[in-house]
């Protein structure tokens, strides 16, 4: 749901009335769960999120909604982070625009280095305890800051972290060193965001395109600064000609090939798409049609070499 919200946020970002449609479709494709956070066009995402789906889906028990808090909603210093007071602050704020007594996920958006995990995992399972929340996530930090909220939440006999809302694609797969391996382990979901690379595996960026963003294909291509500091290799794009081929050879859309390939893999529990074309959301929707081969996989899977890790800053 962050394509959906303020374009004063994000140049690329749909209003509510173009987000409409996009929400209709997906309710009446039947999908139940809808991520959002607090930081995406600064509240109105979360806004949007609750008015459309009360509108398109007002049987609230068949809905699985998920926003986040972390990121600065202000310039005001108590006004960001995992602190107690911005979490109980930050809660309260995400239901009112959501308009809903409780949240089914509430996450952690990243990992906040200033405030000690006790305070922050304390101050979440109170928010479940509470029943604004029923359970908890967390998103893109290092494996060792993960297990360690994780002791401390099992030692102390808090809310636990069922969810991982890690970074992971064709082109990105750092996850599967440490991170992917300790959520297997402790049988927590992992629901990664950027499944599409930011559209990178449809084939809309092309070599070159690393020089001058504007020649990018699509608006968001052109203008999404944190995008373009994440793909851009050479090796990315021999990674997205391998998509583009299997593609063709299998008369599917290049994001129905990346889609099924996140899909493949058997802890993954949904990846979250975003979709501004209508279209985008039907191509969503039929890679779950498609199912590739061991041989498939590990031709896309070949051209990969190790990154830097992206992502954990926002």
């Amino acid at each position: 749901m962050m394509t959906y919200g303020a374009k004063s946020w994000r140049e690329w970002v749909l209003e509510e009335e173009a987000a409409r449609p996009f929400v209709k479709a997906a309710v009446e494709a039947g999908i139940n769960f809808f991520d959002t956070a607090d930081v995406y066009s600064l509240g109105e995402s979360e806004r949007i999120t609750g008015k459309l789906l009360r509108e398109f889906q007002p049987r609230r028990e068949e809905l699985v909604i998920a926003t986040k808090v972390f990121n600065p909603m202000s310039d005001s210093p108590n006004d960001r982070g995992l602190s107690r007071k911005h979490i109980m602050a930050s809660i309260d704020a995400s239901l009112k625009r959501l308009g809903v007594d409780y949240v089914d996920l509430y996450q952690i958006h990243r990992f906040d280095k200033n405030t000690p995990i006790e305070e922050t995992c304390e101050a979440l399972s109170d928010v479940v305890k509470a029943g604004k929340a029923l359970y908890l996530g967390a998103s893109s930090m290092y494996a060792w800051q993960f297990q360690k909220m994780l002791n401390f939440q099992a030692t102390n006999g808090l809310a636990r972290f069922v969810t991982m809302q890690n970074h992971y694609n064709l082109v990105y797969r750092e996850e599967e060193r440490e991170m992917i391996p300790l959520c297997l382990d402790q049988k927590i979901g992992c629901i990664p965001w950027s499944p599409l690379a930011r559209g990178f595996l449809t084939g809309s960026r092309k070599r070159g395109d690393e020089q001058d963003h504007s020649k990018g294909e699509t608006l968001r291509a052109r203008t999404d600064d944190f995008g373009h500091g994440l793909y851009y290799r050479q090796t990315d794009f021999d990674t997205v000609e391998r998509v583009l081929e299997l593609a063709a050879q299998r008369n599917v859309k290049p994001a129905q090939i990346a889609l099924a390939w996140v899909l493949s893999k058997p802890f993954v529990s949904a990846p979250i798409i975003g979709a501004s074309k209508l279209y985008q959301l039907e191509d969503a929707l039929g890679a779950l049609e498609v199912k590739l081969t061991p041989e498939e996989i590990e031709r896309l899977e070949q051209q990969y070499e190790p990154h830097p890790i992206l992502g954990h800053g926002y």
